[in-house]
């Protein structure tokens, strides 16, 4: 009995040890470099507890110093930050074109990068998984990383992921099945087939919430705790934050904006329903809508985001481009005053490759849309801005979700 309450007094005192070292290093990683005053002030820890996690994170190479600061009187204060180079991360993008995999260090920058395009038949899950793979090994092939250095692997995909609770490595959820009705992929055991071609840690999310959360942590979204980011690709999906945290639903499928109907009876969507949101603004779309206008006209480009340019560059000259670009807008911006209507939040961010390139020449056309469709006041308390970040936001977002594990861990496994 004596040796039970030793024991469960040991765990008490290490998971308050380890929830210590996870404050202060996420503490760092978002705000640093701080110093240890800063430090005090900002986790309500005294600072001799301060004091003795810093000496274990720079004793495990996690954090380092970074400078210092004069004081007042006093001595420099010495700033701290997380080490880049304690660790690699890879971020994957499978979008429903081409693979995108990127390798970063713990400060997100970019090492090295391999990009693949998927042939005519789409999101083919065996091409998928072999762009993956070959994607892993090139970038840290390219960098002259050994993989062991690579902490986790996050992959954002197009579609709904659903966690299961069986056959789990180390610190991942187990039987992960990916459904994607429009790219025809249905209970894909995406991790399970990588599994057979590396044993690195895996993470896998929808892509328009990893890009959700590169915003949020390095981007539009920062400092927001009620957002939606929206990717709008050749589809249209959104993360939505509530009071910082994204909202999954009750099987995470939430956030799936291109299917909300938008015209009932309207255009047929690749899901297979009429009137969805994605029949109008997304890439596919946008691209049919303008053929039916212009059966004689073909964009010039091999894939859809050099002919979407193409046609916001048309915009300048024709018409019937630019009547396109106006019902994107006009329908966007409808589907946006229905999520200021539901959520309240108090930014929306447009993304993703299409919504960069539409929303670069149509954004103040969506806002006035949005402003239409939505009541007044929770309209007033909403901006509605581009996203910061880039094509690249999937990826780098992908990537966080390794780095999230290793913060809440305290970066110093037990």
């Amino acid at each position: 009995m004596e040796s039970g309450r030793q024991s469960d007094k040991l765990s008490t005192v290490q998971g308050l040890r380890r929830a210590n070292r996870a404050q202060v290093l996420q503490r760092l990683y978002a705000d640093g470099p701080l110093s240890r005053p800063d430090l005090t002030r900002l986790t309500g820890l005294s600072q001799a507890t301060v004091s003795n996690v810093v000496g274990d994170l720079v004793e495990a190479g996690v954090v380092t110093e970074a400078g210092a600061l004069d004081s007042s009187g006093g001595r420099p204060r010495v700033l701290l930050r997380v080490e880049p180079d304690h660790a690699r991360v890879i971020g994957v993008d499978v979008g429903e074109t081409g693979v995108k995999v990127e390798l970063f260090d713990l400060g997100m920058r970019e090492l090295a990068r391999a990009d693949f395009a998927l042939s005519a038949q789409g999101a083919d899950v065996d091409e998928v998984v072999r762009h993956i793979l070959a994607g892993l090994d090139k970038v840290c092939r390219d960098a002259g990383v050994d993989p062991s250095a690579v902490m986790g692997v996050g992959i954002g995909v197009p579609g709904l992921v659903e966690h299961g609770a069986a056959d789990a490595g180390p610190g991942e959820h187990a039987d992960l099945l990916v459904h994607g009705q429009t790219t025809g992929w249905e209970a894909v055991p995406l991790r399970r087939l990588l599994r057979e071609g590396t044993d690195l840690p895996l993470h896998i999310d929808n892509g328009a919430k990893t890009m959700g959360r590169a915003e949020m942590w390095f981007g539009s979204g920062r400092g927001v705790g009620n957002a939606v980011m929206i990717l709008l690709g050749s589809g249209i999906g959104a993360a939505i934050v509530t009071d910082g945290r994204m909202y999954r639903g009750s099987t995470t499928s939430a956030g799936e904006l291109g299917h909300l109907t938008v015209d009932v009876g309207g255009r047929r969507c690749r899901c297979g329903a009429l009137g969805c949101l994605e029949a109008y603004v997304g890439a596919e779309a946008i691209l049919d809508r303008y053929r039916e206008l212009r059966p004689d006209d073909v964009l010039t480009g091999a894939d859809e985001e050099t002919r979407i340019a193409a046609l916001v560059a048309a915009a300048d000259i024709s018409a019937d481009a630019a009547s396109v670009l106006e019902t994107t807008a006009l329908y966007l911006g409808v589907g946006i005053g229905n999520l200021v209507n539901l959520f309240n939040p108090q930014r929306i961010v447009l993304g993703g490759w299409a919504g960069l390139a539409i929303g670069g020449r149509m954004l103040p056309a969506i806002q006035a849309a949005a402003a239409d469709h939505a009541l007044r006041r929770p309209f007033a308390g909403t901006t509605i801005e581009l996203a910061r970040l880039g094509p690249d936001a999937v990826a780098l977002g992908a990537a966080t979700l390794p780095v999230e594990r290793f913060l809440l861990a305290g970066g110093i496994p037990d």
